[in-house]
């Protein structure tokens, strides 16, 4: 034969599908830092009234006084500003009630004068007393200028119920609206009806107590107002090192002087022994020589830190203090702050303290439980809110948020999509129905990935072995962590936003109110979740000065720099407040 006939009319092969083109990966921001900004102040409209009768001008010069009602006419040109809400509470309450609050005859009486004394003492919480100043009338005046009397006393009726309704405003709310600075402060607008407050005040027979009622009602809030009068007394740190030095092995800084003179000073006997030459060598000089390392690392050690001989910000507090303008700056942060929570923060509740890497559960209103936490780091810093704690998941999954599928996972899914398959993760659709992580074209989403992925549970879950939830919209809980190391740290900003307890199991058992055989026991069932009994609290707060359980106020670095955006807030509203030339 003629052998094997090879064919050669094959049809073409069929055309490839088309590829979707790869779409830049558009990373999910973190939230931002907002520019404050401050409501403007409007004008108090005196509620109008009919033209002065003539009884009305007789009335005006009796020399036991008028009524409110009748002097309003005087008040047309008076010009008073103040903040909106302000405004109109005075409107509201003028507008019904006939009767001066403040005067009596043609005098102030005992209610206005201890409103001004009250006002006059702001500054004792954190408060600026030239925010609440008020134009007051001579005590002696002139018979024969009734008409001009009864116009200042009028103008005095109305600045005096402003500025008093401005510091309730103020003590119940703060001066400030915390979530103008950043979309990290999450807090409800506190109800607040200040023409109701007003009519309680044109009633009480104790204007101090009912106006002191206004500011927070917890121990906390007392400890802190006692360091700033305290403060108030104290002499300035003689040597101020920079609290946020980092000097490191090899560098050179201006501010080593400080600290070697600080070492000296508190240093033991026996260390002032061991390293008597080299401390007199080392005064004076600027370079962190590898002579000095292992000083500074023994000198760490003596003080309960880590001797790493790395001198950062909590070896300057430790050896230097905070000084005494910063500790008043961050005691007035600290007031201010307390005003945005709850006025009384719950006899059970648990206090998560950022700037302080800690978590605290308090029974009865004492501190039963304290431990170390881990919280987000700055470029995934831990928002600052309150909510309610309400389940415990053991042996959990772990939900990715968004943000970590987009931004850290998704470039490795481009060029491994299997990765999460190996790694225990599922990848569910919108139908939740489970796929596989390598059947997904990875490459054809950037900013908006339509899958949900979570890791199942195991000793490398990213949650350890259990969490505490207390659901809201920024995704944050307490929980255990495989990372077991960073609690070993000083400085310990290392999550993605969530706070990771050193001591998770006797956490949950506090709040179950069981003991931790029984939470051992509910981990060796495998995963289960438990309801928390009752409404607990949780602060995920943020201060960096706090009172400790004996009342002394502890100062720490301001990990994510939000002190000075809040003192900058005040100044803002101080500015606005101020009285325009």
């Amino acid at each position: 034969g003629g052998g094997i006939q090879r064919r050669t009319d094959f049809p073409p092969p069929p055309s490839a599908p088309a590829q979707k083109p790869v779409k830049p990966i558009a990373k999910i921001s973190a939230p931002a830092y907002y520019t404050y900004k401050v409501d403007p102040l409007v004008r108090v409209k005196v509620p109008s009234v009919a033209p002065k009768s003539e009884m009305a001008e007789l009335t005006l010069a009796s020399t036991t006084g008028i009524r409110f009602s009748e002097a309003m006419p005087l008040l047309v040109e008076f010009d008073l500003s103040a903040e909106k809400d302000v405004s109109e509470a005075i409107t509201k309450h003028y507008a019904a009630q006939q009767e001066f609050a403040w005067i009596s005859g043609n005098g102030l009486n005992t209610r206005a004068e201890q409103a001004l004394r009250v006002l006059a003492d702001a500054a004792s919480h954190g408060l600026d007393p030239a925010e609440y100043a008020v134009h007051v009338p001579n005590a002696s005046f002139s018979m024969d200028d009734m008409p001009g009397r009864q116009k200042e006393l009028a103008a005095f009726e109305l600045e005096l119920s402003a500025r008093v309704l401005r510091y309730i405003r103020d003590s119940v709310r703060g001066r400030i609206d915390p979530n103008r600075l950043s979309g990290y402060h999450d807090f409800a607008p506190k109800p607040l009806d200040l023409a109701k407050e007003l009519e309680k005040l044109s009633r009480t027979f104790d204007t101090a107590v009912l106006l002191d009622s206004y500011h927070p009602q917890n121990e906390e809030y007392r400890q802190l107002r006692i360091e700033l009068e305290t403060l108030a007394a104290a002499e300035e740190n003689d040597i101020v090192v920079d609290p946020k030095l980092l000097l490191k092995p090899g560098g050179k800084s201006t501010e080593l002087p400080k600290v070697i003179a600080l070492i000296e000073r508190q240093a033991t006997p026996e260390f002032a022994t061991k390293h008597t030459i080299l401390l007199a060598l080392s005064r004076g000089k600027e370079d962190y020589t590898s002579e000095l390392v292992p000083l500074i690392k023994e000198a760490q050690e003596v003080k309960g830190l880590k001797g790493d001989g790395v001198i950062g910000p909590r070896t300057v507090q430790v050896f230097a203090g905070v000084s005494k303008a910063d500790r008043v700056g961050k005691v007035r942060v600290a007031l201010e702050q307390l005003r945005w929570l709850p006025s009384e923060l719950g006899a059970r509740r648990v206090f998560i303290n950022q700037p302080a890497y800690t978590a605290t559960y308090y029974e009865n209103g004492v501190e039963t439980l304290s431990m170390r936490t881990v919280v987000g780091k700055v470029s995934n810093q831990t928002s600052f809110f309150q909510d309610e704690i309400e389940q415990i998941d053991y042996n959990p999954y772990w939900g990715v948020p968004q943000s970590i599928i987009v931004n850290e996972m998704l470039p490795r899914l481009r060029g491994d999509p299997g990765y999460l398959d190996r790694a225990g993760y599922e990848v569910t659709n919108a139908k939740g129905e489970r796929i596989s992580s390598s059947s997904v074209n990875w490459s054809q989403y950037g900013g908006k990935v339509p899958y949900n992925v979570r890791q199942t549970p195991s000793e490398a879950n990213a949650l350890g072995e259990l969490k505490i939830l207390f659901p809201n919209k920024h995704a944050i809980y307490m929980h255990d962590t495989p990372q077991k190391a960073l609690f070993d740290r000083e400085s310990r900003a290392f999550s993605h936003g969530c706070v990771r307890l050193h001591q998770p199991r006797e956490m949950a058992a506090a709040l179950l109110g069981k003991d931790v055989d029984y939470i051992k026991s509910k981990l060796a069932a495998g995963h289960a979740s438990e309801k928390i009994p009752g409404n607990i609290p949780v602060y995920v707060a943020y201060f960096t000065a706090w009172p400790d359980k004996h009342g002394a106020v502890a100062y720490f670095p301001d990990v994510y720099g939000r002190d000075d955006k809040v003192l900058t807030a005040i100044e803002k509203t101080a500015a606005v407040r101020a009285p325009q030339s």
